[in-house]
């Protein structure tokens, strides 16, 4: 699937959707505008490492889209990730994974977003897991004008 525009949460579900491997996992995306967006999954035991906390590359693929994602709120669909770095905080544990990305900088052909990832524990605390920060770029329109 080739989107140019992404207008509203609807259409970024639709690209999240073309992804086998967002599919895979169960990345839901919540939240998609004004610069801004929040993917969620549900923590599951296939999504743990052997200590029995979330795999860390779980909570990588997590910042990595939700940095796009948020990019595109204000760059358009045509991105891709060009480098990110991550900070794990403390393990990841509860029932619910989320991550919520803003844009710091939108540039002509870069966007630089953060992304904090917390994890929701079944009675409602949240705990800061990670942080990261994407630099994303901006690869114009799909007929290469």
């Amino acid at each position: 699937m080739t989107v140019d525009t992404i207008d509203d949460l609807e259409s970024a579900r639709k690209v999240l959707a073309a992804q086998p491997f967002s599919e895979v996992i169960g990345a839901r995306l919540v939240a998609f505008g004004d610069g801004e967006a929040v993917l969620e999954l549900d923590v599951r035991d296939a999504l743990r490492q052997q200590y029995g906390f979330l795999h860390g590359g779980v909570l990588g693929y997590a910042a990595d889209n939700t940095l796009t994602f948020a990019a595109g709120t204000v760059a358009g669909a045509r991105l891709i990730t060009a480098g990110y770095t991550i900070d794990y905080l403390r393990p990841a544990d509860g029932v619910l994974l989320r991550a919520h990305a803003r844009v710091v900088r939108a540039g002509r052909t870069r966007v630089v977003s953060r992304c904090d990832l917390t994890t929701v524990a079944a009675d409602g605390a949240e705990t800061l897991c990670a942080v990261a920060q994407g630099s994303i770029a901006v690869l114009g329109p799909a007929d290469g004008s």
